[in-house]
């Protein structure tokens, strides 16, 4: 097989699969891309068994062909060249050799019949959703998945597809993020699935701003096309808890918070916040709302906000960086936080379907 392709192009596509491959295999065909050269495209495939993306770039092919080379070497080599043309020629034992400028380098791969193929998606359940709206949602959401690998089915996003609507949801047992996206689709299509951390960190990747991203679901696998890649990734099989019963009812206060002025207040009070003591209590008092943290060892810091606030005086006190979380993923000027008493969850909300619930600490 013989192609040549520009350096920018093959840097790029080489960036949009290599983040898969896993630095400790042991399946040496692990460590490498796929490479498949044909119709004046070269499409790239890495695969971790788990995950796998796949993407195509243009290319000038003289031989098509297929082989596999080492995914990240391949890369650091590809980002030193000069910025011209790469030539790239491979033999009948997969010993690659490759010429751009004044360089050159020979690098040994595998045999494509080695390469796990990734699965095929027949009578799947698909669904449709722009790019930019899953994206968003992603962003809003992804923060609050649970790293407790003991708690695996809380290690991804549940996507739950009833009743016209797409709702995300992530937590870790502390916090909760939920946003709801509307989608159309027969009722036949309603499903629940729960999608991993790393597909979820691969797709975040892909999505831009422009177009659809097609979803299919099948039998314990997902896969997601973006324009000429795709994203397929097994899915964590098991029972999401029942997240509803953790949103708080109807709340007695609510108070108009704006997001940056809020989150930068909480920042820096959080700046005496100690490990042990990792807490800011909102201290709220008519037309005002003092953060504070106070930290034995430490010292302690306060700051005051002017807010439209004529509820009872009470205080709260939260985990900060929980906090800051929602606050730093949302785009909104203006978030509304409700609240019921001391021991209750909070909830921060914006104008679009999005809730952030979040449990309060005691305060000592």
């Amino acid at each position: 097989m013989k192609f040549s392709v520009s350096k920018e192009k093959l840097l790029a596509g080489l960036q949009t699969v290599q983040n898969v491959v896993s630095t400790r295999t042991t399946l040496p065909i692990l460590s490498n891309v796929l490479l498949h050269a044909a119709d004046g495209q070269l499409r790239l495939t890495t695969t971790d068994l788990d995950v796998g993306v796949s993407g195509v770039i243009d290319a000038q092919i003289e031989k098509p062909g297929a082989t596999t080379l080492p995914a990240r070497r391949l890369a650091n080599i590809v980002r030193e060249l000069p910025a011209a043309e790469v030539q790239i020629e491979i033999d009948a034992k997969n010993v690659a050799s490759i010429r751009c400028g004044q360089s050159f380098f020979k690098i040994l791969g595998l045999p494509e019949e080695e390469f796990p193929p990734l699965p095929k998606f027949e009578g799947a359940k698909t669904f449709t959703i722009h790019q930019q709206a899953l994206r968003d949602a992603l962003k809003k959401t992804s923060y609050a998945i649970s790293t407790d690998e003991t708690r695996y089915v809380l290690n991804g996003i549940l996507f739950s597809f009833k009743e016209n609507k797409l709702t995300m949801v992530a937590t870790d047992g502390r916090r909760l993020a939920l946003v709801d996206l509307e989608v159309e689709f027969p009722r036949s299509q309603e499903v629940e699935i729960i999608v991993p951390t790393k597909c979820v960190t691969e797709l975040g990747r892909l999505l831009g701003d422009e177009g659809d991203v097609k979803m299919s679901v099948g039998e314990n696998q997902i896969a997601f096309e973006i324009g000429g890649s795709l994203l397929v990734s097994k899915l964590i099989e098991g029972n999401y808890p029942n997240y509803r019963q953790v949103i708080p009812g109807e709340a007695k206060e609510r108070i108009t918070l704006e997001r940056e002025t809020f989150l930068n207040a909480v920042h820096r009070v959080s700046l005496l916040s100690s490990e042990k003591s990792n807490s800011v209590k909102l201290v709220f008092t008519k037309n005002n709302i003092e953060i504070a943290a106070n930290t034995p060892d430490i010292g302690e810091a306060r700051e005051s906000l002017a807010v439209a606030y004529k509820g009872r005086e009470f205080s709260i006190a939260f985990n900060p960086e929980f906090l800051q979380a929602p606050l730093r993923a949302l785009p909104n000027d203006e978030i509304f936080l409700d609240l019921i008493d001391e021991m209750s969850p909070g909830v921060i909300k914006i104008q679009t379907p999005f809730l952030y619930v979040l449990m309060p600490m005691r305060i000592s």
